[in-house]
């Protein structure tokens, strides 16, 4: 990882996605209990909106800078926090160890998330959840257009991030089965078209 994406772009992510987006990380949160896997913990704005009932939080994030940023709000947490490793596409974890996992404008940015999503079923216990909010592709075939054009040169301001990635579709690919998702846009549809949801681990 680079200086920029290592020290600069957590620090850059923290404001942009700050206290507007609380809202949605609120939703995202809901339903969270016992053992939970965050990837892509940032710099720790969801440990707000956990709920009471997640007595354990591991945390899986690649910049040193976000677990920097986090410790102020690690602080002051009643959650243990742990962080567990640095690769999404890598779990360190046995089979079937947790009981939801949480991810939060995360998927766009790993370079293998069907990998990534595999090792989210695989962790996950039998009707363990999977709780997103992200970003992507958008169901207008011009407006996809554009999101696949505009990838290359986003993704290098941006750590990788993907526009047009089919969100609900790599979720089901990776063998897990949709609960509830919602769709709507984020400021412009070409950045911001929204997928939340809830996805479980059916076997």
């Amino acid at each position: 990882m680079g200086f920029y994406d290592d020290q600069v772009l957590p620090r850059i992510i923290d404001v942009v996605l700050g206290r507007m987006v609380d809202p949605a990380r609120a939703r995202a949160a809901a339903g969270l209990s016992g053992e939970v896997l965050e990837i892509g913990f940032g710099s720790g704005r969801n440990l707000p909106h956990l709920p009471a009932q997640v007595t354990r939080l591991l945390a899986v994030e690649p910049a040193a800078t976000g677990q920097r940023l986090a410790q102020r709000r690690i602080a002051t947490t009643a959650v243990p926090v742990e962080f567990v490793g640095r690769d999404g596409q890598r779990l360190d974890l046995a089979d079937a160890s947790v009981d939801h996992v949480l991810v939060t404008w995360t998927l766009c940015t790993i370079p293998d998330v069907d990998r990534a999503l595999r090792e989210v079923h695989r962790v996950l216990r039998p009707q363990g959840t999977l709780h997103f909010t992200e970003h992507g592709r958008s169901p207008r075939a011009r407006v996809a257009r554009w999101q696949t054009r505009l990838t290359p040169a986003w993704g290098r301001l941006f750590g990788g991030c993907h526009l047009d990635r089919p969100i609900d579709e790599l979720v089901t690919k990776a063998g897990l089965t949709l609960e509830s998702l919602d769709n709507y846009r984020i400021g412009p549809e070409i950045i911001g078209f929204g997928y939340e949801g809830v996805a479980v681990r059916r076997d």
